[in-house]
């Protein structure tokens, strides 16, 4: 921008301003220790907008200058309609390119399975029984190796130990247990906290968690079960679904890994591996909910495709 000079008032300056503007000069106005700057946008209007000034500072209420406001108004309305026009045909470009984005393994997503990592340990050093007792959703006590059947209705959790609606997901004590769901987590995980953020992934953790869990204990009237799968297919439905959907959120997954999942999913639920014990109600809970969770995250952009 370059100063054309200065008029002694706002009400001048607004009049020159709304004249220079019906001229095709655009030009802001700013107040100064001097009066009232005007600017120009174009330093190559800079000599027509100075001749404009002398005129209008030798006579301001000569007729040309006058009434010029409506259509200046007019004019301001349009430019501000095209750029907001300009503005939502062009994408912001991490948000373009974010599926296609490297991302790294996440703060919390390490926290986890650290956590889970940490119980499995204690439980093969001989602590099992304690963390059977303190963690799942109602105390497990260990005879010769089998639980006891615990007392029933989650007293624990109704007299306040509301932990354990949750922490059943983060005890494993098969190797293989602990490995599969660490290696969905970090990679589930790691793709939401890093595309959607560290807060969004403890909710959906947590929401996840405490879904699965009640809906199992529901359906089995047992408390004797524990994992990560309930949370791990939550993610998966949740991811599935909002990347269909909603590419534009960075998530996605490969037609592999989705086929893989599915086909577990079935796989545990047919029962088809003899001595493999699933929480199946669990892994449909969170599925399930991940599914829907994702379709209603998924209806901004859908309304955002609908207006264009």
């Amino acid at each position: 921008m370059r100063l054309i000079g200065h008029v002694p008032s706002e009400a001048t300056a607004a009049a020159l301003s709304d004249f220079l503007l019906v001229e095709g000069i655009g030009n802001e106005i700013e107040q100064e220790k001097e009066g009232w700057a005007v600017w120009i946008h174009s330093e190559d209007e800079w000599r027509r907008a100075k001749e404009i000034l002398t005129s209008f500072l030798a006579n301001p209420a000569d007729p040309r200058f006058l009434h010029q406001a409506g259509k200046a108004r007019q004019l301001r309305q349009q430019a501000a309609a095209e750029a907001q026009s300009a503005e939502e045909r062009v994408y912001d470009r991490r948000a373009v390119f974010r599926a296609t984005m490297p991302y790294s393994v996440g703060a919390l997503t390490l926290v986890i399975v650290a956590l889970c990592v940490a119980l499995s340990v204690l439980a093969w050093s001989g602590h099992t029984d304690r963390i059977y007792r303190e963690l799942l959703m109602t105390k497990i006590i260990l005879a010769d190796g089998a639980p006891l059947k615990p007392v029933a209705g989650l007293p624990e959790i109704r007299s306040g130990e509301f932990w354990r609606l949750l922490t059943p997901a983060f005890v494993h004590t098969n190797v293989l247990h602990l490995l599969f769901n660490m290696l969905w987590l970090l990679d589930l995980g790691s793709m939401i906290e890093s595309r959607l953020g560290t807060g969004r992934l403890g909710l959906k953790i947590i929401v996840f968690g405490i879904f699965s869990n009640l809906a199992q204990f529901l359906a089995t009237d047992s408390a004797y079960f524990y994992g990560l799968s309930g949370v791990n297919y939550g993610l998966f439905g949740y991811m599935w679904v909002r990347g269909s959907l909603d590419p534009r959120s960075g998530l996605y997954l490969h037609p592999h890994t989705v086929a893989l999942m599915v086909i577990w999913f079935f796989v545990c639920l047919m029962d088809v591996i003899p001595n493999l014990k699933v929480a199946n109600m669990a892994h449909a809970a969170g599925f399930g909910l991940g599914i829907v969770w994702g379709f209603f995250a998924s209806l901004p952009a859908a309304r955002r495709r609908a207006e264009d």
